[in-house]
């Protein structure tokens, strides 16, 4: 079995090449990113008809946003239906990638050099971190020097299977675990 995973941007593809091996070592899987998300909605109708592989397994990840969250799970569930290809794992990080990351404040503080980010995991604002309106504008916060691309290759290396307080980050371990067989 090989994972495909379509991707809404770069970043994610840093967070995956520093997650997939450590995580699920032995586990093939291609990260394609998309330059958005209006990018990856056009792309998943055509990759999924002209891929090949029978082996592959399709992951899609994409933010969330403002959006409703399941109004977006349904419109790429629609998307994967019209390809013939109903057995997609979809996975949405609730509102962006860097909620996944305030999820895990001692990965941050390791991947990013700042101290004492950890300590605040337990605040109430850091408690949820699905639940904040923009993780990214909050993440800049804790660490001025974060940049998008590079901070998730570095942050990536360093989250945590367990522990994170990201609802969706969990589920989207979940996920990939029961795709590959892996019970949790």
């Amino acid at each position: 079995m090989k994972l495909v995973f379509l991707l809404e941007e770069q970043s994610m593809k840093e967070l995956l090449d520093g997650l997939m091996p450590r995580m699920f070592p032995g586990v093939e899987y291609m990260a394609i990113p998309h330059s958005g998300k209006s990018d990856l909605e056009k792309s998943i109708p055509r990759k999924l008809r002209a891929w090949q592989d029978p082996q592959a397994r399709f992951v899609i990840v994409r933010d969330q946003d403002s959006a409703d969250c399941k109004v977006v799970k349904a419109h790429l569930r629609e998307l994967c239906n019209q390809s013939g290809k109903s057995d997609c794992l979809i996975r949405i990080s609730c509102r962006e990638l860097e909620s996944w990351f305030l999820g895990d404040l001692q990965a941050v503080e390791t991947a990013m050099r700042v101290r004492n980010l950890k300590k605040q995991q337990n605040s109430r604002k850091y408690r949820n971190p699905d639940k904040l309106s923009s993780p990214s504008d909050e993440l800049r916060k804790l660490v001025p020097l974060y940049q998008k691309i590079s901070g998730a290759r570095a942050i990536g290396a360093e989250l945590r299977e367990e522990g994170n307080r990201s609802q969706s980050y969990n589920i989207f371990l979940s996920g990939i675990r029961k795709l590959i067989g892996i019970s949790p």
